[in-house]
Order: C-alpha cells, then structure tokens, then sequence
C-alpha cells in the first residue's frame, strides 16, 4: 500500500522534527495476516524505548513463540496521524510517560519482485521520563519485558530471523516468515543507533 499524499507529508514534517529517518525497503514472504493484512491499520508505529539505566524494552506476548522478544510496536488506523498512533500506542502498551527523541527509521515491505509496500514500520527513540512499567490495555495480551543493550539487537533479530514453531491461527500465518518480517526493524534500529 502507497503512502497517501497526507501520510507522506506527515512523514517529512516529522523527519524534520525528529531527524531524518533511515529508509529501507525490504521484502516479505506475507505468509501471515498479522499484522500486514489486517484491515484495520496501514502501518505500524516501532517504540524504541531507552530506560534510564540505557537499556532498550523489548516484550513478549502471551501467544508468541517461546523466546520471541521483540521491540514493541502498534498499529496505526486508517486516518490516524503516525505521531498520534505513536503517542497512543506507547501509553496504552507501557503506561511510562515518554519523550520522543528522534524518528529513527522508515521501512517499507512490498512481496518479492512487488514495487507496491504491503505495509510500513516507522521507529521512533523514545526516552523513558517517568511512570511505572504495565500495559494498560490488557488486550494486547503483553505477558513480559525485557531490556537489551542496542549491541544485543542483532541477536534478537536473529533469534526471531530463525523462529522455527509452525503456522497458528494466533496470526494467521506462519511463525517463521513472521519472525523474518519482525527481525528487519530490529537490524534497522541497531544500525541506525549504532
């Protein structure tokens, strides 16, 4: 799916802001629905969240592959402003009191030989400024975090790059090219924060 006009000024508007985003394209073998197919988001927003003590959050769900942390991320609605949707979705995932520090990346993902994205990821460094850790929406079935240096971001993409647990009705597709799609942002991040 193309940017629409509005999108793409809202996404220079903010690379003015907040910096100038690494942009990438990268493919995807789509052979999961979530959340690149689901009808209620075009893109998601990735929340690169630096704790105090200068770790980076990571979390697992409920339903995800044993061992699958990753960046937090949520979905941005169809008429939803990006830094709206990234406001929201920090507070309803964290409940911390966050600062938006710097767009770190926008990545666009068309299906092998497609010129035509699917989906967009754009990440954001966040800085943790007070709050206490939990999810406030329990929707989002958040079962743990865990906090990683930016050099343990290249493990964490390879652990999901290699997930391995067959395709379940939890997104509608299988676990491995999930893992593939979600192990891009998390190369993306390290390399731009590095």
């Amino acid at each position: 799916m193309e940017l629409s006009q509005e999108t793409a000024r809202e996404v220079e508007e903010l690379a003015r802001r907040y910096g100038e985003p690494r942009r990438v394209r990268s493919s995807i073998d789509d052979y999961f629905r979530d959340p690149i197919h689901k009808a209620d988001r075009f893109a998601e927003v990735c929340m690169v969240i630096r704790r105090p003590n200068g770790n980076l959050l990571t979390s697992i769900k409920t339903f995800y592959p044993r061992g699958a942390y990753r960046l937090p991320t949520g979905g941005i609605h169809h008429g939803e402003r990006i830094l709206d949707a990234l406001v929201r979705e920090a507070h309803e995932e964290t409940g911390l009191q966050l600062r938006v520090d710097r767009f770190l990346a926008h990545i666009a993902y068309p299906s092998p030989g497609g010129a035509t994205p699917l989906f967009h990821t754009f990440a954001f460094h966040l800085t943790e400024i007070g709050g206490t850790l939990g999810a406030l929406d329990e929707t989002e079935e958040l079962e743990d975090w865990r906090e990683v240096t930016t050099d343990e971001l290249p493990a964490v993409a390879d652990f999901l790059d290699d997930l391995k647990t067959e395709g379940t009705r939890s997104i509608d597709g299988d676990w491995r090219a999930w893992g593939r799609f979600r192990a891009v942002v998390h190369r993306v991040v390290h390399e731009t924060l590095s």
